[in-house]
């Protein structure tokens, strides 16, 4: 499939709105990890396309006391892929998500 092509001023405007949601997404797991808002406050928030789209891993890794290795090890026991984003996850995988992580 080829990638359509775009005028200079199309361009400009996607750059943009990825540098938009990169910013928001950034912003949101600081405020996780300052802790402004819970695990549970940004799943509450599903729906919202900048919580949609961030990973699980990131999301967990962004909580204060857990890394890289925490956080694959609980998707792991969890058996949630690690590439899995928020919008994918499904009802049972939230709630042991919620359990996990308070």
């Amino acid at each position: 499939m080829a990638l359509p092509e775009l005028t200079p001023e199309q361009r400009q405007e996607a750059l943009k709105k990825a540098a938009a949601a990169r910013s928001a997404r950034a912003q949101l797991r600081q405020d996780v990890k300052s802790g402004k808002l819970s695990f549970a406050d940004v799943l509450k928030k599903a729906g919202d396309p900048v919580v949609d789209k961030i990973k699980v891993v990131t999301l967990i890794e962004s909580l204060p006391g857990y890394g890289k290795a925490k956080a694959a090890k609980l998707l792991a026991e969890l058996d949630i892929s690690d590439t899995r984003r928020v919008k994918g996850l499904g009802d049972k995988q939230k709630a042991a998500l919620l359990e996990r992580l308070g």
